[in-house]
C-alpha cells in the first residue's frame, strides 16, 4: 500500500467532460484525462483492503458486486500511485483482455464495491484503468505476441463481440488456429455497432483488432452463419465451434399502430447511425433521420440513454424517454447496503445533454405507450401514453405495473426508438446448430460449463447468459475458451 493515508488526504477527481452543448456537435469521446501526476494521486486513494470487494465479482442480492474479471485492483492502483506504469499494465493484462474497452463502457462494478465508497467517494478505479492501458499503448508495451507453437487444432467463433474476441485471444494464445466470423461488414459486434462513438471511438477497437490479426487470428466479415454459411459446414471444417452471437433479439412493443413508419428498434437505429458515420461521416443519409423531429425513446436503460444522446446530435427537436418503473432513489436505501450494487438514480451523458438543450430531464417514469397514431402517409406522428402504478399480484405476490385509469395522454412522436431490452439469441442461428435453449431462449449449457447440447459446440456471452455487460461477456469468453481448450487437449493452462 503506497499511501496509507491517501484516501484521507486526496479527494476523488475525475476526468473533465466537455460541456453538453459543445460536445453534441460531434460524435467523438468527450472526456479529457487527468494529468499523469493527478492520476497517480487517485491511485494513492486505494486502501489495499484486506478483503478487496472491488475484485470479488460475487453475486449479492441478485446483482454483481465487484469486478467479474477479478482484476487485481489494489495491486495496480498501488503501482499507479508509485508511477510504475509498466508493471501496472502487466498486472492489469493478467486478468483483462481488453481494458481499453471496459475502462470506457463498463459501469464500474469495482467502484460500486469500493470500501472508500461506504462513507465517501470510491477510488477512481475505472479512470486509473484507462490511464494504464493508454500509457501502455502510447509507450509500445502492447505488442503482437504470436504463439511460438501451434497445436494444429482449429476453432471457429461465430460473433465478434466482446465474448467472441476474448475467446479468440485466449485460444490463439494457446496455439490453436482461430477464425472469427462476423455477419456485419466490420469486426466488433456490440462494440462496433451497439455502442456509439462518443462512448467508444472505433479507432480504439481497430487498434486492438489489428494486433489480434498480427497474432494470427483470422477475421471473416459478411459471414452470416445460419444463412450464407451453413452450420454443418463449420462443424466439418473446424474441431470446435463457439457461438457468441449476443442476445440480439429485441423486445417489441405490441400495441395498435406499431406498423407505422418511423418506429425502429434502438439497436437498428444506433447501428445505422454508426455505420453511416464510419462510411461517410453521415453524408450518405442511410440512417433514420432525427433532425427536426419529436423523438420518443421507449426504455430507460443504457441503450435508451444512447438513443437520447444520438438523437440530440442528429438535431432532434425534442426528446422524451419513457421508463416503466418508478424513479430510483438518489441515495442508497437501508435495504440496499454496501457492497451491493447501488440501486440509485443515475443521470447519464444523454440525459445531461437533454437537460442542457431542452431545459428538463427527458425521462418520464412509470409510463408506457398504449397506441401509435400515424398520418395519412402511414408515418408515425403521435403516441398515446398512460401512467402506471405498482400493485402486488394477489396470486403470485409479485409487483406489477398497472395502468392508471384516466391518465392517458397523447404526445408528439415522429421518430420512435424501442429500447426495451432483448429476449435472447436469434432463432435462425440456434436452429441452424440445433442447440437446446433455456426458458429465456438463451443457449443452454448443462453437463459441461459453456458446452451446448450439440457435441463440439460451445457458447459464451449474452447468447449464453442473456443481455448483460461487456465485462461479463469478456469473462464468459475467457471461461468458454478454457472449456474448449480442455476439450481439445485434455487439460488447460489458460
Amino acid at each position: 500500500m503506497g499511501k496509507p493515508t491517501g484516501f484521507l488526504e486526496y479527494d476523488r477527481e475525475n476526468s473533465i467532460a466537455v460541456e453538453p452543448k459543445e460536445r453534441i456537435s460531434h460524435f467523438h469521446e468527450f472526456h479529457t484525462p487527468l494529468s499523469k501526476e493527478k492520476q497517480q494521486l487517485q491511485g494513492a486513494r486505494c486502501m489495499a483492503c484486506g478483503v478487496p470487494f472491488c475484485q470479488s465479482g460475487m453475486m449479492i442480492g441478485g446483482m454483481a458486486s465487484g469486478c467479474p474479471l477479478h482484476n487485481l485492483v489494489p495491486e495496480w492502483n498501488d503501482l499507479v500511485y508509485t508511477g510504475n506504469w509498466e508493471q501496472a499494465y502487466y498486472r492489469l493484462a493478467k486478468t483483462n483482455c481488453f481494458p481499453e474497452f471496459t475502462s470506457r463502457v463498463c459501469p464500474a462494478l469495482c467502484e460500486a464495491a469500493c470500501t472508500c465508497g461506504l462513507n465517501g467517494e470510491p477510488v477512481a478505479t475505472k479512470e486509473n484503468e484507462r490511464a494504464i492501458i493508454e500509457y501502455a499503448f502510447s509507450h509500445g508495451l502492447v505488442k503482437a505476441n504470436p504463439p511460438k507453437v501451434r497445436t494444429g487444432k482449429t476453432v471457429a467463433i461465430v460473433g465478434s463481440g466482446p465474448a467472441g474476441l476474448a475467446a479468440a485471444m485466449q485460444l490463439n494464445k494457446r496455439g490453436h488456429l482461430v477464425t472469427v466470423l462476423e455477419r456485419h461488414d466490420r469486426i466488433g459486434g456490440l462494440l462496433r455497432y451497439g455502442i456509439p462513438n462518443m462512448k467508444l471511438e472505433k479507432e480504439i477497437l481497430d487498434r486492438r483488432i489489428q494486433l489480434m490479426e498480427e497474432e494470427g487470428i483470422q477475421f471473416v466479415t459478411n459471414a452470416d452463419v445460419g444463412k450464407t454459411i451453413k452450420a454443418e459446414d463449420l462443424l466439418k471444417q473446424y474441431d470446435r465451434v463457439i457461438l457468441a452471437c449476443g442476445a440480439s433479439n429485441p423486445r417489441d412493443i405490441k400495441v395498435p399502430g406499431r406498423e407505422a413508419n418511423g418506429i425502429y428498434f434502438a439497436v437498428d437505429f444506433l447501428s445505422a447511425v454508426t455505420k453511416s458515420l464510419l462510411d461517410s461521416n453521415l453524408t450518405n443519409g442511410e440512417f433514420p433521420s432525427a433532425k427536426g423531429k419529436h423523438v420518443l425513446v421507449i426504455g430507460g436503460g443504457d441503450t435508451g440513454n444512447d438513443c437520447v444522446g444520438t438523437s440530440i446530435r442528429l438535431g432532434a427537436k425534442s426528446v422524451v424517454q419513457l421508463e416503466m418503473m418508478p424513479k430510483l432513489p438518489d441515495q442508497r436505501t437501508e435495504n440496499n447496503p454496501w457492497p451491493e450494487w447501488p440501486r440509485v438514480c443515475k443521470t447519464d451523458y444523454g440525459q445531461e445533454e437533454a437537460i442542457a438543450v431542452f431545459g428538463h430531464d427527458p425521462r418520464i417514469y412509470q409510463t408506457t405507450v398504449t397506441e401509435f397514431m400515424a398520418d395519412e402517409k402511414g408515418n408515425v406522428k403521435q403516441a398515446k401514453i398512460v401512467r402506471l402504478e405498482p400493485k402486488k399480484d394477489k396470486k403470485t405476490g409479485r409487483m406489477q405495473m398497472i395502468p392508471v385509469k384516466g391518465s392517458e395522454e397523447v404526445i408528439k412522436a415522429d421518430l420512435v426508438l424501442i429500447a426495451a431490452g432483448f429476449l435472447g439469441s436469434q432463432k435462425y442461428v440456434t436452429d441452424a446448430f440445433k442447440v437446446e435453449l433455456d426458458a429465456r431462449t438463451n443457449v443452454a449449457s448443462k453437463q459441461v460449463p459453456y458446452q451446448t447440447s450439440v457435441p463440439n459446440v460451445f457458447t459464451a456471452g449474452d447468447m449464453h447468459r442473456g443481455q448483460s455487460l461487456v465485462v461479463w461477456a469478456i469473462q464468459e469468453g475467457k471461461e468458454a475458451a478454457k472449456a474448449v481448450d480442455e476439450s481439445l487437449m485434455g487439460y488447460t493452462n489458460l
